[in-house]
């Protein structure tokens, strides 16, 4: 590993990817093995003024046994501690880091309804920091730390640390991160989402189209008032700058009109979630909510996840990726939704953005209803992007536009 390239990604996620400023909470969730990157983002962000880090280390294998062996009533609420801390730090205007990594196998046997069924009370019991995430009023950020386990599920015919220096070496490719100009190069790529979100917002879009031979065929209405938004998010507080929630980041995203999607949706790419995997799957919906669906591997994970509330039966996201976004090129499969999400177009079951419709984040649950945005305590992203994907915007004027053709950005000309 590159000691040079790693002390520019920990700087790339405290300045660009959380934006910490002076006198602030910093609260890190981490796998026990990247113990080293977040020591020096702890460094960085004590260096831009932070208060204090807050470290919170999670051993994969302890949280693996927790839900494979313990009494079922233990999943049904969340420790007090635990939903006063994140409410709390909320409150004090903290920012949060999530480093993802974790074994996409370790989960494979346990019960998906547990795992459900917990993240469904820690949504219950922390309201308040929801809140503040999903109004925009304090910063996050998922990044990435390698792990064994997940460097040789990715590179399966090296050695352990081959793999590990393999894993790496993509990060710090698809963040855009080298020895000395990682920043610049951050913001030169946010500059660049840019040109499409003015076009997209600019076009009255009704509808979008969605069609490739791996079977989708799907109208996705949108919002009144949609947004499409991508790059990096703007705090709803005064004086506060940007901030990027994901870093890596290819996506330009907007919510559908919650009753307002018809067709069927083929995903292209295994789904991991919470350590299980999800193969081959479709969905059928009918005036926005799934109607059918089936996977010929994870059925009973794709239940879990659509049982956990009425809202996860619509969808909440729809995002565009380009089939020759850099993540794409390297044709490589990451079992990771923060990259496999980013080399493909996608769409998410559960919560619609705020941000994805003007004035969306004044909105209380009853206007996003009004408004057509779903309400769900999940979000869950997957992918359906091919190599011959078209996607049309249906506009209010009549015009059918290509927004998509052979799975990219149609060439335009102004």
């Amino acid at each position: 590993m590159n000691e040079k390239k790693l002390k520019q990604y920990a700087k790339l996620i405290i300045e660009k990817g959380l934006n910490v400023h002076n006198g602030q909470l910093v609260v890190v969730r981490a796998n026990l093995e990247a113990y080293p990157l977040v020591r020096l983002i702890s460094k960085e962000a004590y260096k831009k003024g932070a208060k204090d880090v807050i470290v919170k280390y999670q051993d994969e294998q302890i949280e693996h046994d927790h839900l494979l062996y313990a009494d079922p009533s233990c999943f049904e609420n969340v420790l007090l501690s635990e939903s006063l801390f994140y409410d709390e730090t909320a409150q004090a205007g903290a920012c949060y880091l999530t480093l993802t990594g974790n074994d996409p196998d370790l989960m494979r046997d346990a019960d998906p309804k547990r795992i459900t069924m917990y993240r469904k009370s820690f949504n219950r019991a922390s309201k308040e920091y929801r809140k503040q995430i999903d109004q925009m009023k304090v910063s996050w950020c998922i990044a990435a730390a390698p792990t064994a386990s997940w460097a040789q599920k990715v590179f399966p015919t090296l050695s352990k640390e081959e793999a590990i220096d393999a894993l790496w070496d993509s990060i710090f490719q698809a963040c855009r991160v080298d020895e000395e100009y990682t920043l610049e190069n951050w913001q030169n790529h946010l500059d660049a989402f840019q040109d499409h979100l003015n076009w997209l917002n600019g076009l009255s879009i009704q509808s979008l189209w969605y069609k490739n031979k791996a079977g989708t065929d799907l109208e996705v209405r949108l919002p009144e008032n949609y947004r499409f938004v991508g790059g990096d998010s703007k705090l709803q507080v005064e004086g506060t700058p940007s901030y990027s929630p994901n870093i890596p980041t290819e996506e330009i995203f907007s919510a559908p009109f919650k009753y307002g999607v018809n067709g069927r949706l083929v995903a292209t790419l295994p789904l991991v979630y919470q350590g299980n995997r999800i193969e081959d799957f479709w969905f059928e919906f009918k005036d926005g909510k799934v109607v059918d669906y089936d996977a010929k591997v994870g059925k009973d994970v794709l239940e879990s996840i659509l049982e956990t509330d009425e809202g996860a039966k619509y969808l909440g996201e729809v995002a565009l990726v380009p089939a020759d976004s850099p993540i794409a090129k390297m044709r490589r499969l990451f079992y990771n939704t923060l990259f496999d999400e980013n080399a493909s177009c996608h769409f998410a079951l559960g919560k619609a953005y705020l941000e994805c419709v003007e004035n969306g984040l004044e909105m209380d649950e009853e206007a996003q209803e009004q408004a057509g945005l779903n309400v769900s305590s999940t979000h869950v992203d997957f992918m359906i992007g091919s190599d011959d994907l078209s996607i049309i915007a249906r506009c209010l004027d009549g015009k059918e536009v290509p927004i998509f053709q052979d799975g990219c950005w149609v060439s335009r000309i102004d």
